[in-house]
């Protein structure tokens, strides 16, 4: 595959997984909502404050976090790291019209932040074959990349 199908597979997927060592040392995955996109390299999740992936991420960020289509038997797996945002900018990003049924509060509820998720490398698979991306791969692709909404686009 190359870098731009890669981004093609992400910015159609509507949900990614993240996957993560939780408080106990047990692994653990979440589907989670994820379309806001900065080339291959950096993710941003909307999610519960309060969620325990969220105090496990906290604790130790080292995730990574998967994109697949099923019915092209394609996948890709970046490796990385999560951090926890609760910066307006971020929020005001993904914030929806009707999310207020989550977050009663609004933008500023205290159970709303975005884990921003880095990649440091990554492996992709296809049914033709599969492959290794660098950091140095991934930040060559991204460079000048802004975020943005690509599952949108695809629409």
């Amino acid at each position: 595959m190359t870098n731009d199908e890669i981004m093609l597979l992400i910015d159609r997927s509507l949900f990614a997984t993240i996957g993560y060592t939780d408080e106990a040392g047990r692994q653990n995955v979440r589907r989670v909502f994820c379309v806001w996109h900065r080339g291959l390299g950096s993710h941003l999740i909307s999610t519960n404050t309060g969620s325990e992936h969220v105090r496990s991420l906290l604790a130790d960020g080292n995730s990574c976090l998967y994109f697949a289509d099923d019915t092209t038997f394609e996948g890709v797996c970046l490796y990385g790291k999560a951090a926890i945002r609760t910066d307006r900018q971020y929020k005001e990003l993904l914030w929806n019209e009707g999310d207020e049924k989550y977050y009663p509060k609004g933008i500023d509820d205290e159970d709303y932040c975005v884990i921003e998720f880095t990649a440091e490398s990554a492996r992709y698979y296809r049914f033709d074959g599969k492959g290794d991306l660098t950091g140095e791969d991934i930040a060559e692709y991204d460079k000048g990349r802004e975020y943005r909404n690509g599952y949108s686009e695809q629409r």
